[in-house]
Order: C-alpha cells, then structure tokens, then sequence
C-alpha cells in the first residue's frame, strides 16, 4: 500500500519528459493559429518553439522591430509587408529595412512589399544576394525599381516562381531577358502598366521561361501580336491566364495564335483591342471551349452576335463574361441559347453600354442560366428595373442586378 501512494503522488514535468522535436510535433497538430498562440503562452521554451515554428507573419514594422522579429522567427517563410493604397505611408520600408530582411529571414520563400514606396535599387539588392530561397516577390507599385535592382533579383533567387512588377514603369526588356537566363520555374509575372517592355522582350522572356500559367501584360502599350504569339507557342500547355486590357496593338493575328496553342487557357481578358474581330473569338471558342471560364471583352468594338452566340454555346463551363460597350451586339446572340439543353455555367455577366439589347434579351439568358450572381445593366436604354418587372423576369434573391452603378463589381474580371 505504501509503495502505491508513493507512486500515486510522483509528478512528472512535461518539459522534463518531452524533447524540443516532440513539442513540435504537438505544435504542428494545431490547425487554428489562435491554438498556435495560445501554445506559446505556456512558458519561455514554448514560446521560443512557437516562434521558430512559424512559417507566416503579416506586420508593419521598422528597423529595430524588424531585427527582433528575424531573431525571434527565425524559420519564416511568408512575410507580408505590404502597405494599402489608401493608408500607405511614406517610406514605410526601406532600403535598410530590406538589409535586415535579406540578412535575418534566410528561409524565406515569399515576400510582399507592395506599395512600398521608399525602397529603390539599392535594397532590392540585398534581397537578391541574401534571399537565395525566395519564390515569390511582389513589388508592385515601387515605383523607383529598375531593371539593375530587379535584374540582381533574377540572378540571385533562380527558384523564382511568381513576380509581381505592376506599376513600375521603368522595368525595360532587360529584366525579360535576365528572367530568362536564370528563373527558368517562372510561372507567374505581373506587368501592368510596365510600358517600356516590347514584343522583343516578351520573345526573350519565353526563350527561358517556358512553364509562365499566369501573365498579367494589362496596359502595357507597346505590346503587339508578335510578343503574345511568341508567348502562346512557347508555354502553350502551361498558359492559364492572360490579361491584355488596352494593348491596343492586339489583333487578329494573337487570338488566333492563343486558339492554336493554349487549349487550356481558363482566363482572358482582351477589354479595349478594338482590332480583334469575330472570326479570330469563334475559333478561341471553339478550340478554348472546355477550359474557359473568365472572358473580358469590353470595348472590343467589332464583336457582334456572330462571335458571341458561338461563345455562349461552346464555352459553357464559361463562368464571367464582359462585354461592356460593344455596341453591335443584340438580343440575337442569345437566340441560340433555346436550342440548348445543358444550362450556362454563367456568375458574372456586364454588358453595360450596350445599347441594341433588351430585356427580351436578357429574359432568353434567364431561362438558362440559373446560376448568375451579377448583371451589370448600367447605360442599357431598353434595360430598367421597371422593365424586367413588367416583362416578368425571375431574378435568382443570390443575384445582384446593376441598374444605375450603385453596386460594388465583382473583381473577377479586373
């Protein structure tokens, strides 16, 4: 009996009886971070392993915090320093701030700064000789970048996999081709509004970079056929996404090509190349019609029933569409839809400005489409609330419908 008391009142300290990897695999248990911080309240040896552990931090911090953050997680691979538009503040991080980075987050892998206004050249250089792991980098919006600190990037960070350059408009072809020569897992590169790259640039970039799923080229003006067909036969099976608004250079001749070679492009936005026809969108309907889910097409002017109705009833797994301000098309292009037994796959439709449609139009669209969320009807003259009303028309309570411009847009399309 006494030998059972004694042992009944012996403790055992779980800090004693547990190692450093065997805490951590309690750790990693944690789904909810909320738990995961909770487990760093438990004492200093906990806190410490929770800090290590972490794999992700979002912060707005200055020099000094920065240092204590690199030496209390050390094992960080996410850092989100990025600023909004509207509160950014100037210069938030900086040059230096970016020395501490390179030199205390040696496991990083993803790094957002943008809207960091007041890094330049020089700290985007500690990134590219300190940062080796780095993937992803999001720079968009640091607008004193050029291709000598970004260049140091592509050579330093060859695992590069996503880069997000948007608005930093003195990035030339020279970037292009130092992407080429040394990230050749690139899958993912944000150019709008970068107005300096070229045809030349886009061919060079691809000579290297061949596995791009995702290329955002919006605005950049000097873009022509010749860079978006070299880009459509070089990542032919990879291409997902392509953004081309307002590269009013686009024809023909690059919709044909992505019809050719990117059977599996999901999204495309063509809005403001108004030299794009109806012949070249049937044969992209035809050859993308499986895959294709999102179809920006505002202000393409020569787009007519013809192209739309070919849409429409190819591309059904099509989940956005927006063709705003294309003032040929009809209550027509919806005609086909009758003969059709499978029903749309349709959540976004915008066809504000658009004059010659109707609520007929729209009442044929409703009868097979039981799936929309949002319909943008602003500046349609035969298209009012008072209208659909009389006609009868049934509008799903999920669906949103944009009468005057009083809504928020769906940001699918942007």
């Amino acid at each position: 009996m006494a030998s059972s008391a004694d042992s009944s009142s012996i403790t055992v300290c779980i800090n004693e009886a547990l190692t450093d990897d065997e805490l951590r695999s309690v750790l990693a248990k944690l789904e909810n971070q909320r738990d995961k911080e909770v487990f760093g309240l438990v004492c200093k040896r906990w806190l410490h392993l929770q800090s290590t552990e972490r794999k992700r931090l979002s912060a707005r911090a200055g020099h000094h915090m920065l240092r204590k953050m690199a030496d209390r997680f050390s094992r960080l691979h996410e850092l989100d320093l990025s600023q909004s538009i509207a509160r950014s503040f100037y210069p938030g991080v900086n040059d230096s701030d970016l020395r501490v980075i390179a030199h205390g987050f040696k496991c990083l892998r993803v790094l957002n700064l943008q809207n960091c206004k007041g890094i330049s050249d020089s700290g985007v250089l500690f990134v590219g000789s300190g940062l080796s792991s780095l993937q992803s980098l999001d720079v968009s919006y640091c607008r004193k970048l050029t291709d000598k600190g970004l260049s140091a990037v592509a050579e330093g960070c060859s695992d590069l996999r996503s880069l997000y350059l948007a608005g930093c408009k003195f990035v030339t072809d020279g970037l292009l081709r130092a992407l080429s020569k040394n990230c050749h897992y690139l899958e993912e590169l944000g150019l709008q509004g970068c107005t300096n790259i070229t045809d030349s640039g886009l061919t060079d970039l691809v000579n290297g970079c061949q596995q791009i799923k995702f290329l955002d080229i919006n605005k950049c003006s000097n873009i022509g056929d010749i860079g978006v067909s070299s880009v459509s036969m070089a990542c032919s099976s990879s291409l997902k996404t392509l953004k081309l608004l307002d590269c009013y250079k686009i024809g023909d001749e690059s919709i044909l090509s992505l019809a050719r070679f990117c059977k599996n492009l999901e999204t495309l936005i063509v809005g403001g190349c108004r030299d794009i026809s109806d012949a070249s969108m049937k044969l992209l309907a035809i050859s993308c019609k499986i895959n294709l889910k999102n179809l920006r097409m505002d202000w393409c002017l020569n787009i007519t029933d013809s192209s739309l109705s070919c849409i429409l009833a190819q591309c059904r797994n099509l989940e956005a569409l927006d063709i705003g301000c294309c003032e040929e098309v009809t209550d027509a292009a919806f005609q086909g839809l009758n003969g059709e037994e499978n029903e749309l796959s349709l959540k976004v439709l915008k066809v504000s400005n658009c004059p010659k449609i109707t609520v007929t139009g729209i009442g044929m669209l409703l009868d097979k489409c039981d799936s929309l969320e949002y319909l943008d009807v602003r500046s349609c003259p035969h298209i009012t609330k008072a209208g659909c009303d009389e006609a009868g028309l049934q509008f799903s309570e999920s669906c949103k419908v944009n009468f005057t411009g009083s809504l928020c847009e769906p940001d699918v399309l942007l």
